[in-house]
């Protein structure tokens, strides 16, 4: 059985609780206690160190652990640095060195929703009254280890994203995430009949700002084909793919485990749909030869944008219908059901979080699901 362990956003709570307590006590903490909030329970997270940097002044030092996942920070370190303030809010929380920018939202560091959360509720239940504070947590290795994620193509830019909606890391590419993927699709097909497939957390968030019901949500990771069969076989009769055209335009090759250590052909797929929507020569090269998804978008667009074309839309409205067809393909032959399968639409965003395009059925879905 694999270990399950913690998300970022819990080390570096856990290492600003160890500075705030030094600065209260003036003595180091070997364990530190968070409060995960989602779910409801307390972590035990072990200080690696703690430093006073002057009398206002304390930083202390986790390292990740997110269990058996296949995740690049594992032991990690990871820093908060906690000072006094006297004016402002009561917990003020900035990004410091291996913290990525946001540059779709003004440069702000990559600290979402359920992180900042986590630090505030912890830290002002630590806090007198008209005690004020700073924290900046910094990541030394976020920087280096930014390069090998998808961070860049979500607009984050110079390290590492505290993101997530929970505090408890699953082992992710491994048979004990599918099933608790599968026990999470079970449970919500036995209460629903139309569902939203989401591959990460990018979707999860952004379904949810669209009005989609948190309760029709179910994050699939990478493990989409067997998601798809286990939901025809639940009985789940809609199903809505909700994700990052790098990755859901995998589908539209046939490819229904979208890690890119298994299979990638992107820019194959992008490429054979702009040759079949009758781009010229060179421009099917240019794509072809994009180093990312993202940067083939941004040619499509500069290409509608110089000339008053409509490729966008032409080639990616191809490649939603074909995620349909393909997925529809892929559950009938897996499934008992006869003619009566699951129906699939897909929903395609970039890495501004935007939506590229809706296929006809993701249309329809979408008027019954918000």
């Amino acid at each position: 059985m694999s270990r399950s362990g913690y998300t970022l956003p819990v080390f570096a709570c856990a290492a600003a609780v160890a500075a705030l307590h030094w600065l209260h006590d003036r003595k180091p903490l070997s364990i530190a206690s968070v409060d995960l909030i989602e779910p409801a329970q307390i972590a035990e997270i072990p200080i690696e160190q703690v430093a006073e940097l002057s009398e206002n002044t304390a930083l202390a030092i986790t390292r990740s652990d997110p269990g058996d996942n296949l995740d690049l920070t594992k032991d990690t370190p990871i820093w908060a640095l906690v000072e006094w303030r006297e004016e402002g809010e009561t917990v003020m929380i900035k990004g410091g060195e291996g913290i990525g920018r946001q540059m779709n939202a003004d440069d702000k560091p990559a600290i979402y929703a359920y992180a900042q959360r986590l630090l505030k509720e912890n830290l002002q239940r630590i806090l007198a009254p008209g005690e004020k504070i700073t924290v900046t947590i910094i990541l030394p290795e976020g920087r280096s280890l930014a390069v090998r994620t998808s961070n860049s193509a979500f607009g984050v830019v110079e390290g590492l994203s505290l993101l997530g909606t929970t505090g408890i890391s699953q082992p992710l590419s491994t048979p004990d995430q599918l099933a608790v993927f599968r026990a999470e699709l079970q449970n919500k097909a036995s209460r629903f009949e139309s569902l939203v497939f989401c591959i990460g957390e990018n979707g999860l968030d952004l379904a949810r700002k669209l009005g989609i019901n948190p309760e029709q949500l179910v994050k699939t990771a990478n493990w989409l084909g067997p998601m798809l069969v286990e939901a025809d076989v639940l009985g789940v009769k809609e199903i809505l793919l909700f994700g990052y055209h790098g990755k859901l335009m995998k589908l539209a090759g046939g490819i229904f485990h979208t890690h890119h250590y298994l299979a990638d052909g992107r820019r194959e797929i992008l490429a054979a749909h702009c040759a079949i929507a009758g781009l010229k020569s060179p421009d099917i090269q240019a794509i072809f030869n994009s180093p990312t998804a993202e940067a083939a978008l941004i040619y499509l667009k500069s290409l509608d944008a110089s000339i008053g074309s409509d490729w966008v839309n032409q080639v990616y409205s191809a490649i939603a219908e074909t995620i349909d067809v393909r997925s529809q393909e892929y559950i009938q032959s897996h499934s008992e059901r006869g003619t009566e399968v699951t129906v699939c639409g897909s929903i395609l965003f970039d890495r501004d979080r935007k939506i590229i395009v809706k296929s006809k059925t993701a249309g329809l879905l979408m008027g019954k699901l918000c």
